[in-house]
């Protein structure tokens, strides 16, 4: 029984390194997108703003209609549409075509995930739920270290096409791998719409979204132009930017377990020094852009910085969402892509009016605002306790 458990949530974490791979390897592929279609830098960036937008829109929403539906079915309707895209990315010579099928799979990533998570608490005992989902979330980090450079190393030594082919194989093999080992799970008992939807009607949880989309839309203005950066700045080939992109994805693993130790010792020191400390990155990385080892060194920092904002972001959340969790992280995913969305974009227009070293400044200025909402947030929750302290001495 342990072994079919493990086995399960080993293909529950594929199809999550799929979906990171699928979301996220088009950022190493950028370049070679706009030569084949011929396109802008900023056009090719639609394809991570189109992708998140839709994931942030539809997200909470669609969880919540998805929360009565029998969790084996969604789980592969889910997976099979990441498939069948990356397919349509490999064979596809229209921009428009490929552009579609990168709407189409973002409706399904939010419910994949929240599902996911869910169905790996429940394979195991209830003291165990919590090793069971962050095995399942390695694949977001795994899909960082390896998804992505494995992803622009075969578009750069093979094709484009084989580089998304990579992608619908995972996608596949994840498929199988719920279909044979997940039983049917249907639904018996589910929270009610209005209970979920309550926690909406909290001020503080919507401070800490907006402090959510911040940190997305500083840290996703630079790295979705990861690539060209190197390559217009640094001057840096497709295999060194392979090497690079897997360099940093290495190292978000590592920033991974550093940012949980800080976050537990303690949570207010490191949410404050986060923006302070990525904002240092990206004026070395603005400073020392043009120069080769130095670059090297900085990208080896910057991905285990890069990985505090996921997991900072995501435990803020949860906080002020502990009365409906899946919502809640139906929401940590929405919002967080309306910052990759809104970074996107933002990062785009700076390449497009400043060129691609002028890029970095976007960054620091929105990790400035963040800096910021997370000082009011700080203050408003010590005048909150201090105000109820005062009421209990009053009583």
């Amino acid at each position: 029984m342990k072994n079919i458990h493990s086995s399960l949530i080993f293909f529950l974490a594929l199809g999550i390194f799929g979906i990171i791979t699928t979301e996220m390897g088009i950022i190493g592929v950028l370049p070679q997108v706009t030569q084949k279609f011929h396109i802008t830098p900023s056009q090719a960036g639609y394809l991570v703003s189109a992708f998140a937008l839709i994931v942030a829109i539809s997200g909470p929403f669609l969880t919540l209609l998805a929360s009565g539906t029998n969790r084996k079915v969604i789980l592969l309707a889910a997976i099979l549409m990441f498939a069948i895209s990356n397919i349509v990315y490999a064979y596809t010579t229209r921009f428009e075509v490929m552009l579609a099928f990168r709407i189409v799979p973002a409706l399904f990533h939010p419910i994949f995930f929240s599902i996911a998570l869910t169905t790996a608490a429940s394979l195991v005992p209830p003291e165990r739920s919590g090793k069971a989902v962050t095995q399942v979330l390695a694949g977001v980090t795994v899909g960082f270290a390896f998804g992505v450079p494995i992803t622009s190393y075969l578009a750069t030594k093979i094709s484009l096409g084989a580089a998304f082919l990579f992608g619908a194989m995972v996608s596949v093999i994840a498929f199988v791998g719920i279909l044979v080992r997940l039983p049917s799970m249907p639904v018996r008992e589910r929270m009610s719409f209005g209970k979920q939807l309550g926690i909406l009607r909290k001020p503080q949880l919507w401070l800490t979204i907006l402090i959510v989309v911040m940190i997305f839309t500083a840290m996703s203005s630079v790295y979705s132009y990861f690539a060209e950066y190197l390559g217009e700045v640094t001057h840096m080939n497709g295999t060194w930017i392979s090497v690079m992109l897997m360099i940093f994805g290495v190292t978000m693993i590592v920033g991974n377990f550093l940012f949980g130790y800080f976050l537990n010792k303690n949570m207010t020191k490191t949410v404050i020094l986060f923006p302070l400390v990525y904002a240092v990155i990206y004026f070395f990385t603005y400073y020392f852009g043009s120069y080769f080892w130095p670059m090297a060194i900085i990208v080896f920092v910057w991905g285990a910085v890069h990985s505090g904002g996921l997991i900072l972001s995501q435990a803020l959340l949860m906080i002020d969402a502990k009365e409906a969790p899946e919502f809640g992280n139906s929401l940590f995913v929405s919002f967080s892509n309306v910052g990759i969305t809104v970074g996107t974009l933002i990062g785009g227009l700076f390449i497009s009016q400043l060129g691609a070293h002028q890029l970095i400044w976007s960054g620091i200025m929105l990790l400035l605002i963040a800096f910021l909402l997370i000082m009011l947030k700080i203050a408003i929750t010590k005048s909150n306790v201090e105000e109820a302290n005062m009421n209990y001495r009053r009583e």
